[in-house]
């Protein structure tokens, strides 16, 4: 971890720690706190530098897209928030900088036949070797989680052996996002699929003292980077991979592994429109299941019917980019 430089660097990291003391992770308040570290520095700036023009000065400077920018000007106002409480400052500077305007963002959505499609591609690359199967079954599981649970990328991988519960069928998720546990049911086939890795997992790795549901042979629990390189080859081999585009005010996202959580939550909703009922009524219940901290956040999925609907927008403002 590259510490901070700048004469701030003992308030950066003080402010990081109380907030990592009230059950935040700290990874993207380091990312969002860095780029002010080092502008700091670069700008050889001391206490009395931090006027409101200053930070003027640094939004106009930031590289990055409106919303990556607001997440540092918000980060910076929290902080100074916590420097006001402790006496150091008496105002925030930021308090009076407004935010960039930010693109409207359409998520990538597999549609319900992408993404059979794609754990079809998936389930074939595993390979035969006693070397590579086991830690390929591995990874294989834990996109089907993210699949057919909406779940995290960091959720099926920080999941433990006593999280599943076989018998009933759920799964128990622990201390993710907004430090929420939820406990989850599971889809019959997906349960299957845990189940036949379960017994994989004890011809491979016996009563192994590793305490993760989805291990490797090395003893430890499947990293993030493991899933990045199977997914992103799936896509292309189905004949989906597009790149990120953004028209006028519009960001199209690619397909990512967080695609997955957002087609989960849109294709969900969109059953239940089917089966004629109101998709307003299920957000409460889905909010709880996708482990959101309030429901209006799932509600954003309802601007999105369905993959063939996001693909018309796309392929709409793609239509009067010239025109825009």
């Amino acid at each position: 971890m590259i510490p901070f430089k700048s004469f701030m660097a003992l308030q950066l990291e003080e402010y990081i720690a109380y907030r990592r003391s009230l059950g935040y992770t700290d990874k993207n308040l380091r990312s969002q706190l860095r780029p002010f570290d080092r502008y700091l520095i670069e700008k050889s700036a001391d206490r009395t530098s931090l006027e409101p023009r200053f930070f003027l000065e640094l939004r106009k400077d930031l590289k990055g897209e409106p919303r990556t920018v607001n997440g540092i000007l918000s980060a910076l106002r929290g902080l100074f928030q916590y420097l006001i409480r402790k006496g150091i400052y008496k105002e925030n500077p930021l308090l009076d900088i407004p935010l960039c305007t930010e693109n409207a963002y359409i998520p990538f959505v597999f549609s319900p036949d992408q993404i059979e499609q794609l754990l079809l591609a998936i389930q074939k690359k595993i390979r035969k070797s006693r070397m590579h199967f086991f830690n390929d079954l591995t990874a294989y599981v834990a996109i089907v989680l993210m699949a057919r649970c909406g779940m995290r990328i960091s959720e099926p991988l920080r999941l433990q052996l006593e999280h599943y519960r076989s018998r009933e069928g759920t799964l128990y998720i622990e201390k993710t996002k907004f430090s929420k546990d939820r406990l989850i049911p599971v889809p019959k086939p997906t349960i299957n699929e845990i189940n036949n890795y379960l017994t994989v997992r004890n011809t491979f790795i016996g009563e192994s003292q590793n305490p993760y549901l989805l291990a490797e042979q090395n003893g430890k629990r499947l990293p993030n980077n493991r899933i990045y390189p199977v997914f992103h080859q799936a896509v292309k081999d189905i004949g989906i991979d597009q790149p990120r585009r953004i028209i006028a005010n519009t960001t199209f996202g690619a397909p990512v592994c967080h695609s997955l959580r957002h087609s989960f939550a849109i294709n969900t909703l969109k059953q239940i429109k089917d089966q004629g009922k109101s998709p307003q009524y299920a957000l409460p219940i889905l909010s709880v299941y996708m482990g959101h901290r309030k429901y209006q956040y799932t509600a954003v999925y309802l601007k999105v019917l369905d993959a063939k609907h996001r693909q018309g927008l796309v392929d709409f403002a793609i239509s009067m980019q010239d025109k825009i």
